[in-house]
Formats: structure tokens, C-alpha cells, sequence
């Protein structure tokens, strides 16, 4: 009796048993078996096909019509103050300096101080949507974007609630949204990955890879990182300048010595990746170089973006928008080549050097508004000018909001949770649009409450996915990025 293990998905229930009779059915009844399956699309689930052998990463058609073709997501790890930023608090300025009870952690409910904006709002486009004196550049472009306000998540803490916001749960282990997003869609372009991570040069998110892992799902899904500063892949060229012809030779034989190894032991995803990732390491020498060349952008574009601006000397964490001006703009290149998900990480390492404001909500503003702000602004014309907004889903967001109390004694704001604010542009949604609210002080979401799982549905749905039929076999049931609750569309943003 073979000793082979059972490839992962495979099992005796549910769609498991689906899998068992297609591969093992024979004679006359496997063969109007595998008629009825075919004609159901059996054998067009990614999960499926990768069983059988297929492309992992092959185009697959959306569950609906849709016009969002990619998307790219815009993280501010720390998590962004959203009273200081787009949500609008005037009672909590007024009631700045008087004290409150409020849940700071989980169940621990305690008096603190309220610390009001010291942000000036003002209200901006035809839609009249708030936005503070923090993203200036931005704040001409809010008719574009769908502003929720009204977020909420589970976890106080910044690696389990990062880890909720990128896969659904607040452990470690699931598939992230682009890990998603690939095995549901695939990608159009065989010479770039289909899920691209940038992160900040100060440094990646606290969870690490577990925020773009491909979970129980084959590895060829999971998120591809680009290098924050110098050359964003290395080692593209061969190091003996091999000519192309013998090294084509040379990957063809490697992979047709792991695709017999692999044939004795299905399923053994990390092989099939390795396999993949050979492939694409040699078809990125050719592809890589132009879609990563900014030299080929007009002068024009790059100060748009603020590519050109010189690192301030006004304080010692500041990058200005350079940095995150230059993952934009490769952003919008690799959405052009056919790139399906694309997520830039803002701000790393601790603290002011990200978006966690403990230490002075103010000085953690003054740091990185400058270095978002025109960047995203140019993002945003940019994809416009280009007809690509459309058919781009732009999201932006952390992995929670901040404390209407003070902390410490340099007005710092701490996690929260309870109610937080989200924005997208782009590819199916109603621009200019304020969607939900949060209590008076900003603290907890009160009107049109979403979990985190809500903002998930909504997002696949944009990108022609149905989240209740986008499922994964695993553990002996049908997994899904929005878990077993079932979600609510947040259609009050849609166009």
C-alpha cells in the first residue's frame, strides 16, 4: 500500500470526495462521472486543477462581471489615527482635556483624558467629504474615494490584528487576501508574479510573512516581496553572463527533473512552487528590468510622485515621499503588465517609525503625512490620466485606528479597534462617498458597523469574486477569507 501522503484538499468529505472519485474513477463510470463534473466546472476549480496538474497561476474567469482587474493595496502598518486624519470629530475637540471612560484594551475599561485635533478639517470636492490639513495633496482628489468610517476588528495588538486585516483570522496560517485573489482569478502575466509585496525600508510588519503567506493553499500563492531600497530583485542577471539560449537549457532540464520527482508525490505544493518559481526567476530577466526602470517615466511623473525630493532633515525618521513615491509608481507599472495584486507596506520598525502614535500623535503626522501624501495623490491622477482607474482597485487602511484618550505626556493615541477608517478608489466604487459613522468621540463605530470580514467580501466582490463561493477544501471543510460568518457587502460604496 503506498505510503505517499494525501495531497492537501484531499480527504473523504465534502468537496474532498468530489476529488477522490475524479482522479480515482474508471471504465465507463469514471467517464460519465468526469462528464457530469466537467459540465458542473468541476475541473475548473483552481483547487482542483492543481490536483490535476494544471498552471496554478492559469486565468480564470471572475464569478461575475466586474470592472476591477487588479488591485493594490496601500498598508499604513501601526495603525493610522482616523480623528486626526478624515474622521471628522468636532465634540471630542471640544471636550479636549475632559475625562472619559473607554475600553483602551479588551474588557479593560478605564477613565482617561480626551485628547482633541490639533488638525484643521476642512470639507473638499463636489461630494464634500472631510479630510485634515495632514494630506493636502490628497485632499483634492477625495471625490474619488469611499470613505468607511465605520471598521471595527478584534484585536488590540498589532501582529494578530495585522494578520486578521491581510488573511481573515488572527492567527497565523490562512491564506492571505492576494493569496486569494491569485488562486481565484490566477495571473495574466507569466513573466511577473501575480502578487507583488513592498515593503518600507525601515523595515517589514511585526508578523512578518505571515501577512502575505499563502497559508494551507500551494505555495506558487503566496506573495512575492520586492526589496524596499536598491535593486527590488537581485541577482536577475547571471553571474557568467550565460547566454540565454543555455540557460533556457538549463531550466528546462531542471524542471523536468522536478516535475518527475513531483509526479511520485502529489501534492507537495512547496516542489510544485520551487518548479514555478524557477521559471519565473528566468522569464523576470527579460520582463523585470522594464517594469521596474523608472528612468523610462518623464520627469514630469516623478515629481509628481515626489521621486526627486531629497530626504528632510527636519526630523531623524523622516523619508519623505521619495521611498513610497517610487513603490507607486512601480505599482502602477505592474498593474499595466497584467500584475494582479499589489500591497505596499508604510512605515516599519517601531513605533513613530510607523503609524503607532503612543509617542505624540502629532509628531507621528508631521513624519508621515509628507511621506504618503503626494505620492498617493500621483497614484491616483495617474491611473486616471491612463484609463486604468477603472479597472484598479485602490484600498487604503491599517490594521486598526487609535484611542480618542491621550497617552502619556506627549499626546500619544494608543490602539483601538473598535472603530476605524478605511478608504477605497477605483475599479466599481462610488468616489465621494462617506459610508457609516463612528461615536461622537471617534472611539467605537456606531452607524453601519462592519467587521473586518465585511471590508474582505467587499473587496473580492469588487474584484468579480463572490466571497461565499470563493472556498479552499481544507481541514475538513470548505475554507473562505471571510471565515464561517457570513459577510455583508458594504454596497453603499459601490457605483
Amino acid at each position: 500500500m503506498s505510503t505517499n501522503p494525501l495531497p492537501p484538499g484531499a480527504g473523504l468529505c465534502c468537496g474532498a470526495r468530489r476529488d477522490f472519485l475524479a482522479q480515482f474513477g474508471a471504465g465507463f463510470t469514471g467517464l460519465a462521472l468526469s462528464g457530469l463534473l466537467q459540465a458542473d466546472g468541476f475541473f475548473d476549480r483552481p483547487d482542483v486543477a492543481r490536483t490535476l496538474g494544471q498552471d496554478p497561476m492559469r486565468v480564470r474567469p471572475p464569478h461575475h462581471p466586474t470592472k476591477a482587474k487588479a488591485c493594490i493595496f496601500l498598508f499604513m502598518y501601526g495603525g493610522p489615527s482616523q480623528m486626526d486624519l478624515f474622521d471628522y470629530k468636532p465634540e471630542l475637540n471640544r471636550r479636549h482635556g475632559q475625562t472619559a471612560s473607554l475600553e483602551q484594551r479588551r474588557r479593560d475599561i478605564k477613565p482617561g483624558t480626551l485628547l482633541g485635533s490639533k488638525r484643521t478639517f476642512r470639507q473638499h470636492g463636489q461630494s464634500g467629504l472631510w479630510c485634515s490639513d495632514v494630506l493636502p495633496h490628497l485632499a483634492g482628489h477625495m471625490d474619488k474615494l469611499a470613505v468607511v468610517k465605520s471598521l471595527y476588528a478584534d484585536s488590540f495588538a498589532h501582529g494578530s490584528a495585522m494578520i486578521q486585516m491581510n488573511s481573515g483570522r488572527v492567527l497565523q496560517g490562512w491564506p492571505s487576501m492576494g493569496s486569494w485573489m491569485s488562486y481565484g482569478l490566477g495571473s495574466s502575466n507569466a513573466n511577473l508574479p501575480g502578487y507583488v509585496v513592498m515593503l518600507d525600508p525601515r523595515g517589514g510588519p511585526i508578523s512578518g510573512a505571515a501577512n502575505w503567506s499563502s497559508g494551507f493553499m500551494p505555495a506558487a500563492y503566496q506573495g512575492t516581496v520586492f526589496r524596499a531600497a536598491g535593486n527590488p530583485i537581485l541577482n536577475l542577471d547571471p553571474a557568467d553572463a550565460t547566454p540565454a539560449n543555455a540557460q533556457r537549457d538549463i531550466i528546462s532540464t531542471l524542471n523536468d527533473l522536478n516535475a518527475g520527482h513531483l509526479a511520485s508525490r502529489p501534492g507537495y505544493s512547496e516542489l510544485q512552487a520551487r518548479i514555478a518559481s524557477y521559471e519565473l526567476a528566468f522569464q523576470l530577466q527579460r520582463s523585470a528590468p522594464d517594469a521596474l526602470n523608472l528612468s523610462r517615466e518623464s520627469n514630469r511623473t516623478l515629481e509628481r510622485y515626489g521621486i526627486h525630493e531629497p530626504k528632510p532633515d527636519d526630523h531623524p525618521l523622516a523619508l519623505g515621499p521619495a521611498p513610497f513615491g517610487r513603490q507607486c509608481l512601480i505599482a502602477r507599472r505592474l498593474v499595466e503588465r497584467g500584475v494582479r495584486f499589489i500591497q505596499i507596506y508604510h512605515g516599519g520598525g517601531h513605533q513613530q517609525q510607523n503609524w503607532d502614535a503612543h509617542n505624540g500623535v502629532e509628531e507621528n503626522l508631521r513624519i508621515h503625512g509628507p511621506e504618503i501624501d503626494r505620492p498617493i495623490a500621483a497614484l491616483l491622477e495617474d491611473l486616471e490620466q491612463r484609463g486604468l482607474l477603472d479597472s484598479t482597485l485602490v484600498v487604503w487602511g491599517g490594521e486598526f485606528g487609535r484611542q480618542a484618550l491621550s497617552q502619556g505626556d506627549k499626546g500619544g493615541r494608543d490602539h483601538n479597534p473598535k472603530g476605524f477608517t478605511y478608504w477605497l478608489a477605483g475599479g466599481g466604487v462610488r468616489g465621494g462617498t462617506s459610508y457609516g459613522e463612528t461615536d461622537e468621540l471617534g472611539h467605537e463605530a456606531a452607524v453601519d458597523k462592519h467587521h473586518v470580514r465585511d471590508l474582505h467580501a467587499t473587496i473580492l466582490h469588487l474584484m468579480g469574486l463572490d466571497p461565499m463561493r470563493l472556498t479552499y477544501f481544507y481541514g475538513g471543510l470548505d475554507q473562505k477569507l471571510t471565515g464561517v460568518v457570513e459577510p455583508e457587502i458594504i454596497r453603499g460604496i459601490l457605483a
